[in-house]
């Protein structure tokens, strides 16, 4: 199926008509005359300026992400418990499966429509907006009503205990009630991005984080709901935001918005979202079974406190995270310009793109490097007040980010070949980062080195996966750059 929707997306890129956009998406500057959210602009304008304007609302929105996250945790871990931050941290794999069936539509359709503007083929366009909308809510009813009805047995799988799964599941009956909503504001806004208007897709993650963070702790502390009250946070964010963003694509004013006649169920664009998307799908999915077999490892080699070290884990992967969502900002911001310019056979910008959005990277997560190594205890403290917890972390914090500056690098190359079409690569790398590499390691060091082999299995995991992808992406930047192979290929 990957390959038959990839050569579908190459007859549909040779043969694209240039059709105009809508009327009521042309923005006229009264002073400039220029158009406003105009994603055509992505052609012309310069690469700096443009990675400006919008990895800026994108990195905004990301960290935002991050930060509520990062307050759940704090609310839940002082105002709850260190055992609710464990079984916290037992919810991280199957919420990581869970938005892998939402990522399969949004990043796969974001792509496909980046393509298609860059083909100047705005119909196609509209039709995959219309698609997303649909298979975001046939994916949330089937796999979130799935994961409900399973719920005990998944967290048992993942790793909860007696201690822990009635705070699992208490936190994950909530959001999987909610994944309707949740699924279409990610798919949607996604899409915002990627048509044109990173602003508006910044405006309704910040809506979402400070609709969150008011509610936090009001439910949490106020109402007494425990860990469902951080749930329920997270969902009334989401459902502003939601709001947000159908109220975007209902509008004629959007350069490409919802539109009745065009198709809304189409086989054909579900494959091409599908073959594309499939990279950051199997991304969580992996991210999903890695951590099984890392909570498994930290109960074994954790001895007595195998619940705090995987509540430790639990904490380090939520400030590993912050800096990798800043990262994913940056590639989401690269996304719509890398697309575009594929799709217009414009390789001097792409590869300009790609440079620049390699530097940036590295210095994000140089950044937590940094922050990790010389500050992990007051990192800790900020989730919880237990000594037990911060000794662990503390030694994590310092053996998992001493190759985090290389993070960023790997993954920038990962998301340059999904935004050009290149799924198989992207595929690959991802694979290595969070499979291929990690899981040996993780079944040798730890049998020498106890619970510090569990860290340094993910420090070289990173390492080996930074070398895999600088090594993938010179082979393939000569056969890129030809002009036959650039359409052609994907």
């Amino acid at each position: 199926m990957l390959e038959k929707g990839l050569e579908e997306l190459t007859i549909m890129s040779e043969t694209a008509v240039n059709i105009k956009p809508h009327d009521g998406g042309k923005h006229t500057d009264a002073n400039s005359g220029a158009l406003k959210n105009d994603p055509m602009t992505l052609g012309t304008l310069p690469v700096g300026k443009l990675l400006m304007e919008y990895s800026i609302p994108a990195i905004i929105a990301s960290v935002a992400v991050s930060v509520y996250n990062i307050v759940d945790s704090i609310f839940i871990g002082r105002g709850v418990g260190p055992m609710a931050i464990a079984g916290l941290a037992i919810t991280l794999p199957l919420m990581n499966l869970v938005m892998a069936f939402c990522t399969l539509i949004a990043a796969g359709g974001a792509t496909i429509s980046s393509i298609f503007l860059g083909q100047k083929n705005v119909s196609r366009a509209t039709d995959v907006v219309n698609n997303v909308m649909t298979f975001c809510l046939v994916h949330a009813v089937v796999f979130g009503g799935l994961t409900l009805w399973f719920l005990d047995p998944i967290l048992l799988f993942f790793g909860a205990t007696p201690e822990t799964i009635s705070y699992a599941r208490e936190f994950m009956r909530v959001i999987l009630w909610g994944t309707p909503v949740s699924y279409v504001f990610i798919g949607l806004n996604n899409l915002m991005r990627a048509t044109g208007y990173p602003k508006k897709a910044m405006i309704s993650a910040l809506m979402s984080v400070a609709v969150n963070v008011v509610l936090a702790p009001l439910f949490i502390y106020t109402f007494k709901w425990g860990i469902a009250g951080a749930a329920w946070a997270t969902l009334c964010g989401q459902f502003t935001a939601f709001v947000w963003v159908l109220f975007h694509f209902f509008s004629k004013k959007s350069f490409v918005h919802f539109n009745p006649r065009n198709k809304w169920c189409s086989g054909k664009i579900l494959k091409k979202v599908y073959a594309i998307g499939l990279s950051p799908f199997l991304m969580n999915v992996t991210a999903c079974v890695v951590v099984v077999f890392l909570n498994k490892s930290l109960l074994d080699y954790g001895g007595d406190d195998g619940n705090m070290a995987i509540g430790a884990f639990g904490i380090m992967n939520r400030v590993t995270m912050f800096f990798i969502m800043v990262v994913f900002g940056v590639t989401q911001g690269m996304q719509p310009i890398l697309g575009f310019n594929y799709g217009a056979r414009q390789w001097p910008r792409v590869k300009e793109t790609l440079k620049k959005g390699i530097w940036i990277g590295v210095a994000i997560t140089s950044i937590g490097c940094f922050l990790s190594e010389v500050f992990p205890d007051t990192l800790s403290r900020m989730f919880t007040t237990d000594e037990t917890l911060v000794a662990i972390a503390r030694e994590g914090f310092r053996l998992y980010f001493i190759c985090y500056p290389l993070v960023g690098c790997q993954i920038v190359i990962q998301n340059f070949f999904q935004s050009i079409g290149k799924p198989q690569i992207s595929i690959f790398l991802s694979l290595t980062r969070q499979l291929i590499f990690l899981l040996p390691l993780l079944f040798v060091l730890p049998k020498y080195l106890g619970i510090s082999g569990v860290w340094l299995s993910m420090t070289g995991s990173d390492f080996m996966a930074f070398v895999v992808a600088v090594g993938t992406l010179l082979f393939m930047m000569k056969r890129l750059g030809r002009e036959d192979g650039m359409i052609k290929n994907i």
